[in-house]
């Protein structure tokens, strides 16, 4: 897997709205990158809800939040309506970005893993965090990280 203190990969996805979302494009803020194995499964509803609920502290710490996962666009703006997500998802149909960002399968390979990634203003990953059954301490994780690039 990718280590703390190398340059994030760029890439480039189609978000819920269509539009393309580079990474090279987002310098300036910090980034939550957190991959996930499955719009609508109980734990990606629950991280992604936990990402919704303190997505105004992500703000106010200068980090924006962002899922990725080989669902597709459709699916993506389905979940997003339906649980009222302020960020945007990304669509990795096919896994490159997961496997440019040597996100492990989970499982005996059966899942895709669940990793969040903590990219700090200039691109470099500060945080990375690896767990399929603790979804939503991905959260809690990652602002205590952005709290300390922030001090």
């Amino acid at each position: 897997m990718l280590q703390v203190g190398q340059s994030a990969p760029d890439f480039s996805l189609k978000t819920t709205t269509g539009t393309d979302f580079r990474l090279s494009e987002q310098r300036g803020r910090h980034l939550v990158l957190f991959f996930y194995p499955k719009d609508e499964t109980p734990g990606c509803t629950a991280e992604a809800c936990a990402f919704r609920d303190e997505y105004q502290d992500f703000q106010d710490l200068g980090a924006d939040v962002i899922g990725i996962s080989s669902d597709s666009e459709a699916s993506h703006q389905k979940f997003t309506q339906k649980n009222r997500l302020p960020f945007p998802l990304l669509a990795d149909m096919g896994g490159k970005v997961r496997k440019l960002y040597e996100v492990p399968r989970a499982l005996l390979g059966l899942l895709p893993g669940r990793v969040t990634f903590v990219v700090d203003k200039e691109g470099v990953i500060r945080y990375i965090f690896n767990s399929l059954s603790g979804a939503t301490d991905h959260v809690s994780k990652t602002k205590e990280v952005l709290q300390t690039l922030e001090a």
